[in-house]
């Protein structure tokens, strides 16, 4: 299931809405400020945020609104948590970018009803299968097929095929995959990101699918079935 990360201060709530996540079969991440989870979104890279509108270094409405303007979480999905219930707060809310709104008290069940509408609709469901030209790659079962075969592929490679078919057509420097696929506090070369391409393309090579994962002179690397 989802990886998602909950930014709320009141201890109870948070450990509750975790408690409830997990039930579900998703991994809950915990941060009780701004701060804890600016570190959490770089390491982890969740798929959603529950993030509570009263948060005691800044709102979580302007944390929502960083996100959404910094590339690197601009496909997050958020799912507002307030005690609000103000027609004029939910509309503040979801122009500042969350995708939902939610009023505090609510019951568990609304919530993952909530969360399960929010990742179908942005796509960020983890059970959700990518396909594109003959691969498809099945998030849920950890695997990748070309043609109904099986590609063998390491933890990172699998990583980077994930991250890239996920956002096709756009070109991704060594930094930003860097980022996105290893997490902004792993200590790496660039280049390692050129090795992992090369190990990549070559066990795409058997399905000739290699000539999906393109390097773009100058810029990095992108994921297209449009071959140049």
């Amino acid at each position: 299931m989802a990886k998602i990360l909950i930014v709320e201060d009141e201890t109870a709530i948070r450990e509750m809405i975790a408690f409830h996540l997990a039930r579900a079969g998703h991994e809950a991440l915990q941060a009780a400020d701004c701060r804890q989870a600016r570190q959490i979104l770089a390491d982890e890279r969740p798929a959603l945020a529950l993030i509570d509108w009263m948060l005691p270094d800044m709102t979580g409405l302007e944390l929502t609104r960083q996100l959404k303007r910094d590339e690197n979480f601009e496909d997050l999905a958020v799912i507002m948590l307030t005690a609000r219930a103000d027609e004029h707060d939910k509309i503040t809310g979801l122009e500042g970018g969350a995708d939902d709104y939610m009023t505090k008290p609510f019951s568990p069940r609304e919530m993952l009803a909530r969360i399960q509408a929010v990742l179908r609709r942005t796509g960020a469901d983890s059970n959700s299968a990518q396909q594109a030209g003959v691969l498809q790659l099945d998030a849920a079962a950890h695997r990748v097929t070309a043609r109904g075969a099986a590609v063998p592929l390491g933890p990172t490679e699998y990583k980077l095929l994930s991250f890239l078919m996920t956002h096709p057509d756009r070109v991704y420097s060594r930094a930003q995959l860097l980022d996105r696929v290893w997490g902004a506090n792993v200590y790496v070369e660039e280049r390692t990101v050129d090795v992992h391409i090369r190990r990549l393309r070559k066990a795409l090579a058997d399905h000739a699918a290699e000539i999906y994962i393109q390097t773009v002179r100058g810029a990095g690397y992108r994921f297209s079935t449009q071959v140049v």
